[in-house]
């Protein structure tokens, strides 16, 4: 049987972890180069799209909202990252609150009902399909287009970089 932290603790700690190290490629980048670091951290895909600090911080709420299905509320970060080591702290307090939460916990949640806050309201969904067709997508969507900015402002980055196999 296939457990929800084997789904979405595990998974969501390896994303996490990769994009700390592609951090750790973007500071030296930045230094080596002498680029602005807020030119690549205030960089964007599109002109509506979030820019790539506001995808990380996105990256780390989504991770976090697995809370939910252990029955915690997740922890609310202030959004006030400004620099890649500040990135990389918020990612390793995210990373160490999934590393908290038990299998005990989570066991049964993918039929436990969740609420979910949207804006003024609050919506009820199982907790597979929270996990499944809210949490996960948006996961990997935020963490695809913080990789995304980085490759397309020119950082050598790739496929094993993202899947964190270098």
């Amino acid at each position: 049987m296939i457990t929800i932290p084997q789904i979405s603790i595990a998974p969501f700690t390896a994303g996490l972890q990769s994009l700390s190290a592609i951090l750790d490629k973007a500071k030296n980048w930045v230094e080596t180069r002498k680029i602005d670091p807020n030119a690549v951290l205030q960089a964007r895909l599109a002109p509506d799209m979030f820019h790539f600090t506001r995808q990380v911080q996105a990256v780390t709420d989504q991770a976090r909202n697995v809370g939910r299905l252990a029955g915690v509320e997740p922890p609310k970060y202030d959004n006030t990252e400004a620099s890649f080591d500040d990135l990389k702290a918020r990612i390793g307090r995210t990373v160490a609150f999934l590393g908290s939460l038990t299998p005990s916990q989570t066991a049964g949640a993918e039929d436990k009902t969740i609420d979910v806050p949207f804006g003024p309201q609050t919506v009820q969904m199982k907790g597979i399909d929270y996990l499944q067709r809210l949490v996960t997508p948006n996961f990997y969507f935020h963490l695809t287009a913080a990789y995304s900015i980085l490759r397309h402002n020119g950082l050598e980055i790739g496929k094993r970089d993202f899947l964190g196999l270098r």
